[in-house]
């Protein structure tokens, strides 16, 4: 009996040993390790096991941990954001009340986009307990677009700017009918005789050094004619004409151009071409001397793509090196450098894009469906180029997400843009 009593003590010993040593080690005055509770970015969870891809792209992003936040390490040396198609650090506007760090976005980020947000290990609570450096990813909502877009035509039963700031003025004899695929929803559709849309003030969306136009188009030759019964062309898109800025496909879908409108350093206007026909040439090919890349296409291959086809097309200018860029479908097609030109020219000196139309025979609309707006004058009396012509060059077909940005967007953002939105 005495052996089991013994027996008994020395095992309550040892667990009062044992209560002993836990209690010290969750002593409260111990240090407590800083740990995170939550993650939201826009109300929607970043602490989960998946990574989440409807994350708004003005989201503010909330961390709340289990201790107080030692306000002086929540800073970028400590918390970014980074885009993962390009490795760009987002520019945050971070602060930390308590147990709860806030973190706004100083511009919106690209839609569609994969984005991870790292904290490091410099991050520390009031006790200087440290985080161990942790990482959440997410995509933002919708298909990819670059941030920064100026204006946006979606044509989801609606003629006007989703950004609000560049409202339709007129929306004649339109219809909105399915795109190109199911996620793109709805296109603005053409009947080649009278559609137009008109958006007044555009001339605000070129007058700019850095500049960037994306749009889907799909041309319709049914029935497409002229006063003669022949195949007539499609003046897709004009504002001014070639006072501005206009895209046109030729009759016999072989070839199709920008004509713009550039600002020199005095102020003289000067026209150029960014015409793209089948079997283009460039300066090494026996092409212009200031056509510096041409990808050369079969007649078969450009009607392919211009012929009653869904087509991406995308023109951008960047001002610092006098370059203008076309793509289709994301791929580079031709491009142009005013400094090639030669040594006395004028567009050496180029310094943007310009609207230089003058009233009346142009007005700064900007017209979808058309070579300029209704309220211009010239060529009224052309039966090629007079709106109230029903047989003029007026565009037959579809066009839907038109997006202008005042920045260059780079050949990943174009290749990633058309993907994403085919």
């Amino acid at each position: 009996m005495k052996i089991k009593n013994t027996y008994l003590l020395i095992i309550s010993a040892i667990v009062m040993i044992a209560v002993m040593f836990q209690a010290c080690g969750t002593d409260s005055n111990d240090p407590v390790n800083l740990n995170i509770e939550s993650i939201t970015a826009g109300g929607v969870d970043l602490n989960t096991a998946q990574s989440p891809d409807d994350v708004p792209v003005d989201a503010t992003i909330e961390i709340t941990f289990n201790s107080n936040v030692k306000a002086s390490t929540a800073t970028s040396a400590n918390i970014s954001l980074i885009q993962d198609y390009d490795d760009t650090n987002i520019p945050l506007q971070i602060s930390a009340s308590g147990q709860t760090i806030t973190i706004q976005l100083q511009e919106e980020l690209s839609s569609g986009a994969l984005y991870e947000l790292i904290l490091g290990a410099g991050l520390l609570n009031e006790e200087d307990q440290p985080l161990a450096t942790t990482s959440r990813s997410f995509t933002t909502a919708g298909t990819f677009s670059p941030s920064g877009m100026v204006a946006h035509w979606t044509f989801e039963d609606s003629p006007d700017d989703i950004t609000g700031n560049y409202p339709s003025s007129a929306d004649v004899d339109m219809t909105y009918t399915e795109s190109r695929n199911s996620e793109a929803g709805l296109a603005a559709t053409f009947n080649g005789n009278t559609s137009i849309i008109e958006i007044p003030n555009a001339d605000e969306l070129i007058n700019t050094s850095d500049f960037t136009l994306s749009f889907w188009v799909k041309t319709n030759s049914e029935g497409h004619v002229n006063e003669n019964g022949d195949p007539t062309g499609h003046f897709v898109i004009g504002l001014g004409a070639f006072w501005g800025i206009q895209f046109e496909v030729t009759a016999n879908y072989e070839s199709a151009k920008f004509a713009i409108q550039f600002e020199t350093a005095d102020g003289t206007p000067v026209g150029e071409d960014m015409w793209f026909p089948a079997e283009a040439t460039d300066a090494n090919s026996g092409g212009w001397q200031g056509w510096d890349f041409a990808k050369s296409l079969t007649i078969e291959q450009m009607v392919n793509l211009l012929k009653d086809n869904w087509l991406h097309v995308t023109l951008s200018y960047d001002g610092n090196d006098r370059k203008a860029r076309l793509y289709y479908d994301g791929e580079l097609m031709k491009s142009f450098d005013f400094d090639l030109w030669p040594e006395d020219s004028i567009q050496r000196t180029v310094t943007g894009i310009q609207y230089a139309g003058q009233e009346p025979d142009v007005v700064n609309d900007l017209a979808f469906g058309f070579i300029q707006s209704r309220a211009g004058t010239m060529w009224d009396n052309e039966p090629w180029g007079g709106y109230d012509f029903p047989t003029a060059q007026h565009f037959k077909g579809q066009l839907d997400d038109i997006k202008v940005y005042h920045k260059v967007l780079t050949d990943t953002e174009i290749q990633l843009m058309y993907q994403s939105e085919n």
